[in-house]
């Protein structure tokens, strides 16, 4: 095994700074703390900067697609003659997909750090918050520039521990904190730490499946690198070519889990139990779209597979029904959440199943840049106006000290900013043309499935547009409109009154809703053509992606773009009035009033209850999976661990003390027995030699 490092390039040299700045950041954290408390939070905040700075120094090579990608090999470990891989490589990879996601990444990370000086204020564990936030702005950047694998799942399992300790940061599950911190109702009411560990045992199971596909895919290939698979997918022998099928899939695994699609969905909405600033970076912005981002890197080596071996197409199939699924299951669970935090978490979902379900129909047809772009166009565009929500929402949170919508109502004067900041993102959510960013990529993602010749797909994902429509209006109306609710009288009888939150926390939000009317000016002005451009001229570039007009490719598109734009058009508009028209009606005009219209109707009542109870799927995880397996291990601690384990350990500790008891009497200190005990054992060692040796 030989060690060699080689230096690296002026033009990568920010990518490598833009993920070593945050872990540097987050190891300096205690000793910060140790100096002063001021000296720690800026700090923290400080090299999340800096981790911004890098990325966006990185912005003008989008401009310079001729010369990409870039990518720097460390060939940090070397195995010589190793049967599967010959070295192991440590390098960044510097092409449009991992600029546009490092940016996302940092820059919003850095608003949500300067966000926490004042959601964070007086917290008595800023010190493991600043670290494990610091840790993880590194780890998520290590994951998104990778350039191979093995660096890849450093990264990939950094985020992992990371979302666990911040997910159950409040890990003393107090009571009083039921408001706060917990998540959900009884019966399925969880405290902090068990969210935590939830959220880390079901992405694990995740995990495993991704770890196995990249096990196949090396003895396959010989290769982890991102670059190399690239160049030689088109070169493996066809009898090698099957096992990519399964190995994709198995992949995939670690995007269900990460990016919380079905089946292991049910996680994220119980993450909410974290601070709202941890909502916002890691179930918004980032860590769920690691799985989107991994699904993005691998496509043009699983497309260019799928051109030499047709069966390879199953594998976006799957991709684009676990997505379309997602996307409409979990849009309705949030029409029925009384919780804000949730309704958005739910929201996340959907929408990450929207991503999954661009990037899969993608790679079903010759025009797989139009949903490639939306996927990722919308990984953007989510980003921005999610993040903002959820940090409005933490500001909803902070004023009326609860996380029930029932709770809230009436208080849009109070918090002007927050109300606008939160109308502004919800339209994008929403899909509201033409200024607002959601509207370009959604509307890009609906074109995409037609022309991949997808209706069934269209159709669900249109009438999931609708649901989102009306769970926004839903969810801004029971924050802000009406009348005042009784938790918020009683606030006001006890002297605290509602007020707008201060300036260190509404200036980020308020950026991020700014920024996502600028993307929607720009995609009025061209912008996702631009970004369409980019990619189909970086992605033509790639090794095997010349061959993408053979017989064997993806079939062509079904219709044209402008009738595919046209009838998108027009359903888009058409579900988005449906779906805020219903809930302007219902929870703003109060006609009819939501409450006696469920209660009046049986059925309502009862589909109500099923969206409520979340499809039953989360009771029939625990009834199946959790609660078994506590059966099983109380069972295993009685009878395995203390019945019998325990028992053989005392078992042969008394054996051994009574022996020891029993040859201790043996030793009387009489001189005469001492040296016959002498001469016994020297003939019975001698006796033994000489059975060894002429024996």
């Amino acid at each position: 095994m030989q060690l060699a490092i080689t230096p690296t390039g002026i033009e990568t040299l920010p990518a490598w700074l833009a993920w070593l700045f945050p872990m540097i950041g987050a190891l300096l954290t205690p000793i910060f703390a140790k100096i002063n408390p001021k000296v720690r939070n800026y700090g923290a905040i400080l090299f999340s900067f800096l981790a911004a700075l890098m990325t966006m120094m990185l912005i003008p090579l989008l401009f310079a697609v001729e010369e990409l990608p870039k990518w720097e090999i460390l060939h940090w470990i070397e195995l010589g003659e190793f049967p599967v891989l010959s070295e192991i490589n440590f390098g960044v990879l510097v092409d449009p997909l991992s600029i546009i996601m490092a940016n996302v990444v940092a820059v919003i990370s850095f608003l949500i750090m300067v966000y926490s000086l004042g959601y964070m204020k007086g917290d008595k564990s800023l010190t493991r918050y600043w670290f494990f936030m610091n840790f993880f702005i590194g780890n998520m950047l290590l994951l998104v520039l990778s350039e191979n694998f093995i660096q890849f799942l450093f990264g990939w399992e950094g985020v992992g521990l990371c979302s666990y300790g911040l997910i159950g940061f409040w890990y003393k599950d107090a009571k009083e904190d039921y408001n706060k911190c917990w998540v959900g109702e009884p019966p399925e009411a969880y405290p902090p730490s068990h969210c935590g560990m939830k959220a880390f045992i079901t992405t694990r199971i995740g995990d495993i499946s991704l770890l196995l596909g990249i096990l196949i895919i090396v003895a396959f290939t010989g290769t982890l690198s991102f670059m190399e698979l690239m160049e030689g997918v088109e070169h493996l022998p066809h009898e090698f070519m099957w096992v990519l099928v399964p190995a994709a899939i198995l992949l995939f695994g670690g995007p269900i889990g990460k990016s919380a699609q079905l089946p292991l969905m049910e996680w994220l909405p119980d993450a909410m139990a974290g601070p709202t600033t941890v909502s916002a970076l890691i179930h918004a912005a980032t860590m769920v779209k690691a799985g989107v981002y991994l699904v993005g890197r691998v496509f043009p080596i699983m497309y260019v597979a799928s051109m030499f071996y047709p069966e390879m197409g199953s594998f976006f199939y799957v991709i684009a029904w676990i997505g379309v699924i997602t996307a409409f299951v979990a849009g309705t669970q949030a029409v029925a959440s009384n919780e804000i935090k949730k309704v958005l978490a739910y929201s996340t979902v959907s929408q990450l199943g929207y991503m999954m379900l661009a990037l899969g129909v993608a790679g079903t047809t010759l025009e797989f840049i139009v949903g490639y772009t939306a996927g990722v166009f919308h990984v953007m565009s989510h980003a921005i106006f999610k993040a903002a929500l959820f940090l409005a929402a933490g500001a909803v949170i902070h004023a009326v000290e609860s996380r029930f919508l029932h709770h809230m109502g009436g208080i849009r004067k109070e918090m002007p900013i927050t109300f606008w900041s939160m109308v502004i993102t919800a339209f994008s959510l929403m899909g509201v043309p033409i200024i607002f960013s959601g509207f370009w990529s959604k509307d890009l993602i609906l074109e995409s499935t037609l022309l991949a010749g997808q209706p069934i797909m269209f159709t669900l994902a249109a009438i999931t547009a609708a649901i989102t429509a009306f769970y926004s209006v839903r969810m801004l109306s029971l924050t802000f409109m009406g009348k005042k609710s009784k938790h918020i009288h009683e606030l006001e009888h006890e002297g605290h009154h509602i007020h707008e939150s201060p300036k260190v926390m509404w200036v980020p939000y308020s950026l991020l809703a700014a920024a996502t009317l600028i993307f929607g000016v720009l995609g009025f002005g061209g912008f996702g053509g631009w970004l369409e451009h980019t990619f189909e001229d970086y992605l033509s570039k790639l090794p095997g992606m010349e061959h993408s007009a053979m017989t064997l490719a993806p079939a062509e598109a079904t219709m044209s773009h402008e009738l595919a734009v046209l009838i998108t058009i027009g359903a888009s508009l058409t579900v988005l009035a449906i779906g805020a028209f219903t809930a302007y009606r219902i929870y703003i005009k109060r006609s009819p009033d939501p409450v006696k219209l469920v209660n009046s109707r049986p059925t309502l009542k009862s589909l109500w209850t099923f969206l409520y109870r979340r499809w039953y799927a989360n009771a029939f995880s625990y009834k199946v999976f959790v609660y078994p397996t506590i059966s099983f291990s109380k069972w295993a601690l009685k009878y395995i661990e203390l019945g019998g384990i325990d028992r053989f350990n005392y078992v042969v500790a008394d054996a051994a003390k009574g022996f020891s008891s029993r040859f201790r009497r043996t030793h009387t200190g009489i001189l005469n027995y001492n040296i016959l005990g002498i001469i016994v054992g020297f003939i019975l060692l001698m006796t033994i030699m000489y059975v060894v040796l002429v024996g």
